[in-house]
Formats: structure tokens, C-alpha cells, sequence
């Protein structure tokens, strides 16, 4: 998974297109992100001794990763991401979009 926790990333499909968020979780063996202020649902809440008065709470989903890009600060835009070796042997993430040389940390 080319995405971790604590990315930035933009969403490009879905009724959150165009939304920025952090991934707070990743679940690979479902391909899907938990991010920060994108894909909420509001769900019901019985009444129960923790909460007597019931109600509800919004809850973040997981969106799926194909419905989401990495954020690029340096073009402001979604990018796709490769991965290049450094001279020390270390995989690292490097955005790849024309004209643009950035590596994610």
C-alpha cells in the first residue's frame, strides 16, 4: 500500500470529491483508508446505562483506496507515487507527475 497513516490525501471520486484529509488508519488486507473529515454516517445510539438518552454520533468510514490520491504540497494537486532508492539503499515514495520532484517522508 503506497498510502500510510498520516498522509495527506485528496479524494477524487465519490460524494466527497474534492475533500483533503489525514489518513488516521489504513487497512490493507481491504485496501480501504479511514480519513480524517471524509465519509461520514451518522448512526443511531440506543439508550443503554453509558447513555441514557440514546441519540447519535457521527461516525468516519473507510473509503476505498483507489478513490483517493496522495497530496502534493509542492503542485497543490493529488499525485500518483513511485518508489525510488536513495544512495543509502532506502525505499522512499517520490511523486510521480510531470515536472514535479518531490519525496514523501
Amino acid at each position: 500500500m503506497k498510502i500510510k497513516k498520516g498522509d495527506t490525501v485528496i479524494v477524487i471520486a465519490g460524494s466527497n470529491k474534492g475533500k483533503k484529509g489525514e489518513v488516521v488508519r489504513a487497512i490493507p488486507s481491504q485496501d480501504k483508508l479511514v480519513v480524517k473529515g471524509v465519509n461520514y454516517v451518522k448512526k443511531t445510539i440506543k439508550k443503554s446505562k453509558e447513555n441514557p438518552k440514546g441519540g447519535f454520533i457521527e461516525k468516519e468510514l473507510p473509503i476505498h483506496i483507489s478513490n483517493v490520491m496522495l497530496f502534493c504540497p509542492k503542485n497543490n494537486k493529488g499525485v500518483r507515487v513511485g518508489y525510488v532508492i536513495d544512495k543509502n539503499g532506502d525505499k522512499k515514495r517520490k511523486a510521480r507527475a510531470k515536472g514535479v520532484d518531490y519525496i514523501f517522508e
